[in-house]
């Protein structure tokens, strides 16, 4: 399940309010134009009733009167088809502005959450927000919000012509509207709780195919194809339950709209010939009124058949723009570090529901160190990198460089002071520029050409830096795509530059030359490498050595070697291997 916040109904409200308030100008001018539609709408059935009564009046009534009625009347349906369709475009142009800003937002967002929150949301989570939910959020937007507010508006403009034509024949309106009023409260209490559990429901299936699609070999290898099955069809269940409920909902709302829509029309028709029997209205007024009645049907349908499609897109932004809420709850330090140096001071650290994996680590790095942290495997060297990465934050201690916590620096500054790399790589759609470019958007192809030079790239592609890479062009394998990771790190130029396993998928001797290159590349910064191969270690400065999350050796390679203590150990039984 998703560890990401959903928006309130008030703040996905103030998110709109300020959507509408960006483009403020356009939505005057659309609700001018829908209202004035509105109005015209009206012209059609009142001319139609006064031509009756001029028609059926005993004499007096002349050609050219009835003539110059139907010649308005035509120039009114004219002119309301006009000023509709102008209404309805620039209520479009107004629904895509707004469509991107969110879509903006939204990516700016995702970009800036923190790497932790990130992992724990899941991959399908996050998709589902950002293809999904944000599409459904535009498509309201663009089509849902334009034709609810020209409905709204043709709505209210008849049920008061309504009323001024004959305020009894107006009451059997309102008693519809009655109706509508006490389904759409009935449903409005329960829809946004069916509609959220319906967007989550579908994320975590998303999230399950997700991991069993990119997992496929490991599931073939374990023959693990039954569970994942099984996991499939759980998420699908609830999907299809979900989903269910919402229509559930909508089929109750429906036949509470289908008595509001018949009720007034009996009611009207017999009461409309009795008033007219009695002389309190003429025949063209109950004609008015009773055609009235039956157009006041097509804009309350849309606002009905718009509610669903409200409901869903109000759950979606709710989704979207629950994404602002990891940003506001990360408390950002205004404060610029005074210098590169990394300290950690009495730091524990335990992942949700566990226990401690670090307890008490305290270590100083000068800047411009090379560190090399090895250590058996589950002594918390990864763990480690996270924090000094500021994707974690220590449960008691902490990690600062230049005397500011590195976990609550800005992202902006955080990836310009500290960089990690793991074995973990994306090769993004896109030319080989393309993907350098993604680390220094304005370098030139010189200072690409030799970042990949120091991390010994071929230069072998067909095209160059213009080779377009991915699936359906040139596959890079995985210890290329390793070298195209360490080329953006070098475009980067971080401070500090941490190193978790970044050259496992490169042979020995390749992974040994392109460390060693890095090092030369990055004089003057400060590289804290994460390896198993001891030769990192041999090379750096200081070899830190982690055991059980304690810090049991610290020193040069040679120093330790002679102490004869835990790292000794480590070194000859990787000499030995």
């Amino acid at each position: 399940m998703s560890t990401l916040p959903i928006a309130t109904a008030r703040q996905v409200r103030r998110a709109a309010v300020a959507l509408v308030r960006a483009d403020g100008r356009a939505f005057a001018v659309v609700l001018l134009l829908n209202g004035a539609a509105a109005l015209l709408g009206l012209a059609g059935p009142w001319l139609l009733g006064r031509i009756i009564d001029l028609v059926t009046r005993a004499r007096g009534t002349t050609t050219g009167e009835i003539d110059r009625l139907g010649l308005l009347l035509l120039g009114c349906a004219a002119a309301q088809i006009l000023t509709n369709r102008q209404a309805r475009y620039l209520a479009h142009k107004f629904g895509e502005r707004a469509a991107a800003r969110v879509r903006e937002q939204l990516l700016d967002r995702v970009l800036a959450l923190p790497a932790s929150t990130a992992e724990r949301a899941g991959a399908g989570d996050l998709t589902a927000r950002g293809t999904a939910d944000a599409t459904a959020v535009g498509e309201a937007l663009r089509d849902a919000a334009p034709e609810l507010l020209v409905a709204c508006a043709q709505a209210l403009f008849i049920l008061v012509a309504l009323l001024v034509l004959s305020p009894l024949l107006g009451s059997c309106a309102l008693l519809g509207v009655l109706m509508i009023s006490l389904g759409a409260r009935w449903y409005l209490r329960r829809a946004p709780a069916a509609y959220l559990a319906d967007r989550a429901a579908n994320a975590d299936l998303a999230e399950t195919l997700s991991a069993t699609a990119s997992g496929a070999r490991t599931v073939d290898a374990l023959g693990l194809q039954e569970q994942r099955l099984a996991a499939g069809r759980d998420a699908l269940a609830a999907a299809r339950r979900t989903r269910l409920g919402t229509l559930r909902l909508r089929l109750r709302f429906f036949a509470v709209i289908n008595a509001a829509y018949t009720v007034p029309l009996v009611l009207v028709l017999p009461l409309g010939a009795v008033l007219v029997g009695n002389g309190t209205i003429t025949l063209g007024a109950a004609v008015s009124a009773a055609l009235f009645l039956r157009r006041l049907e097509d804009p309350l349908d849309t606002v009905v058949v718009l509610l669903e499609s409200v409901q869903s897109s109000t759950a979606a932004y709710a989704r979207v723009e629950g994404l602002a809420a990891p940003a506001e709850e990360r408390p950002v330090v205004d404060a610029v570090p005074a210098d590169d140096r990394i300290r950690v001071t009495g730091v524990r650290y335990a992942y949700p529901d566990g226990p401690d994996v670090l307890h008490g680590l305290d270590l100083d790095l000068t800047p411009g160190e090379r560190l090399a942290v090895v250590g058996p495997s589950g002594s918390g060297k990864t763990t480690l990198g996270r924090l000094l990465a500021g994707i974690d934050r220590p449960r008691a201690g902490s990690v600062t460089v230049g005397g500011v916590p590195v976990a609550e620096l800005s992202p902006e500054r955080l990836r310009r002071q500290v960089v990690l790399v793991t074995q973990e790589h994306h090769v993004f759609l896109g030319t080989l520029r393309d993907n350098l470019r993604i680390a220094a958007p304005d370098a030139e192809d010189a200072a690409l050409t030799a970042a990949l030079d120091s991390v010994g790239w071929q230069h072998d592609l067909p095209d160059g830096l213009d080779t377009e890479l991915g699936p359906a062009a040139t596959v890079l394998d995985g210890a290329r795509a390793q070298q195209l990771a360490l080329a953006r790190v070098i475009l980067a130029d971080p401070h500090t530059l941490i190193l978790d396993e970044a050259t496992a998928l490169l042979d020995p001797t390749a992974a040994r030359s392109t460390e060693r290159a890095l090092a030369a590349t990055l004089t003057g910064r400060t590289v804290i490498a994460i390896a198993h191969r001891l030769h990192t270690a041999h090379d750096a400065d200081r070899v830190a050595v982690l055991t059980q999350g304690r810090l049991t050796d610290l020193g040069p390679h040679e120093t330790l070697l002679a102490a004869d203590g835990p790292y000794a150990r480590l070194w000859h039984t990787w000499r030995t291997e």
